[in-house]
């Protein structure tokens, strides 16, 4: 069976492939029902880590791993060739082995083996014994370590790769078509975020790594991609948090002749299908909370969801030194620059977003803290934004987009002014942008999902870097091999 060269010390070598197998959760769906001390008379080839090996006497009993589950390898020392060599395997090597699937007279579902080779030897061990890796820096830092170690976090990033399936199956079933746009672009717009920046060589230029996908799909829509979306990495150069990481997934679309409502049903389709896909029902428990994604979700605007928390009237209405007097007494610091909309901004995110469990939309937000999003066609003063939270957590935001390029213009003007006096988030002055919409765009709505924190609500974990398989952390101490504490910061939203 084993293939490559010989071995001059009489050892076998260790084999360019180990064709033919089949997955140990295959094995135990097919066989389950076979009785105690029974044969399948059938042969199978199986492989993955070692995660117990229990020698006992003239008889051998491992358990194998691989990415669907587990399975039992029975070995004896008169049909097994090299008894010896796998009795003596350590706790993480690989291995392939063939035989018959059986069940002995304890119960354990096995394969009989009839032969078998070394995959991979496992230089460096995981523990003793297995018990899982409780280092929450090392678990980050190895995941290759933790995938193996600590049982659910494989099937956690499995669930990932499923949502991401769902999304863009339900997307294109609706019509939508999936797009590709720069990641490294001259000018960093979209998003109110500090860019990363680099270097272009052939183009002598400093670019930087995308904070949004917002801008480009938008001009798609301009040149007649009436549904368009696009799933890809955006990156913020901000602080890390339980809930931020500078490196995170987006999904972004847009559609012609939408508004936000249509946009907001749209997020509510998508949300609830994931979650009858994956889990079979939309009602699901995150922080100890029961919460169903069924449609239609709850609405408050943003000032009746200050109020329905804090207990305290507030609007636009109430004007900027009245708002910072509701502020002071909330506890709520505020920057000189902010503005009204910026007041009652920082209100609801520093007193009210984490006590909503939802699922609710929350609706109506200030033009001063949305640059892009159309002004509410009967509120003067707000904009046409919704913003979906789920357990505390905002997962996205919708939009009926800003379609005047004139309009436009003069609210990235102001952001341009804000980033010339010191915000470095502030947006920066598109011309590109700007003189697609002179082109003309059709009413339109957008949304933005995290899809990290999408995850972190479907798997009900807390922390972001339980869904990113490798979040940002600082660098090992140089030569010591030795992990360092990451320290943690709020930042802005991703």
């Amino acid at each position: 069976m084993s293939e490559g060269p010989p071995s001059d010390e009489g050892v076998v070598p260790i084999p360019y492939r180990f064709p033919g197998t089949v997955g140990a959760g295959t094995i135990a769906a097919q066989y389950g029902d076979l009785e105690p001390g029974a044969s399948s008379g059938v042969e199978v080839a199986v492989a993955g880590r070692l995660m117990r090996n229990r020698p006992s006497g003239k008889l051998s009993f491992a358990e194998l791993r691989d990415w669907t589950g587990s399975i039992q390898l029975f070995s004896e020392a008169a049909t097994t060739p090299r008894f010896e060599g796998i009795s003596r395997l350590s706790l993480g090597d690989w291995v392939g082995a063939r035989g018959e699937v059986i069940r002995t007279r304890r119960g354990e579902l096995s394969v009989r083996v009839t032969d078998w080779e070394l995959l991979a030897k496992a230089s460096r061990g995981f523990g003793d014994k297995w018990a899982g890796v409780t280092d929450v820096e090392v678990r980050h830092r190895q995941r290759e370590v933790d995938l193996w170690a600590n049982e659910g976090v494989r099937e956690r990033f499995l669930l990932r790769s499923k949502v991401i399936e769902s999304v863009r199956r339900q997307l294109r079933d609706d019509g939508f078509v999936e797009v590709e746009t720069p990641v490294l672009q001259h000018i960093a717009s979209g998003g109110h975020a500090r860019p990363f920046e680099t270097h272009f060589n052939a183009l002598h230029a400093d670019v930087y790594l995308r904070i949004a996908l917002e801008l480009y799909l938008k001009r798609l829509v301009v040149g007649g991609f009436e549904r368009v979306f696009e799933i890809g990495r955006v990156f913020r150069n901000e602080g890390l948090s339980p809930r931020h990481n500078p490196e995170f997934t987006m999904l972004e679309a847009y559609a012609a002749y939408a508004d936000y409502h249509d946009m907001a049903a749209l997020v509510e389709g998508l949300v609830a299908g994931v979650a009858l896909e994956l889990a079979g029902t939309t009602a699901i428990t995150v922080d100890g909370h029961a919460i169903d994604l069924a449609p239609p979700w709850p609405r408050l605007t943003l000032d009746e969801a200050v109020e329905q928390v804090t207990g305290v009237e507030v609007s636009l209405d109430m004007g900027e030194e009245r708002l910072r007097r509701v502020a002071a007494t909330l506890g709520v610091a505020i920057r000189p620059d902010q503005g009204a909309g910026g007041v009652l901004y920082e209100l609801y995110e520093k007193t009210t977003e984490e006590h909503l469990v939802g699922p609710v939309h929350v609706s109506d937000y200030p033009i001063e803290v949305s640059p892009l999003v159309r002004a509410h066609r009967s509120r003067p003063g707000y904009t046409e934004r919704i913003t979906p939270v789920i357990a505390g957590r905002e997962i996205g935001e919708i939009y009926s987009e800003l379609v005047d390029p004139d309009e436009q213009r003069a609210r990235l003007v102001d952001q341009a002014r804000l980033r010339e006096a010191g915000d470095v988030e502030a947006m920066a002055l598109d011309e590109d942008f700007l003189r697609a919409l002179e082109h003309g765009m059709p009413p339109t709505g957008g949304i933005g999902i995290g899809i990290d924190r999408l995850v972190m609500v479907l798997a009900d974990v807390a922390n972001i870097r339980e869904v990113i398989l490798f979040p940002a952390l600082r660098p090992e101490r140089d030569g010591s091999g030795e992990a360092v504490e990451t320290v943690e910061a709020d930042g802005p939203p991703s």
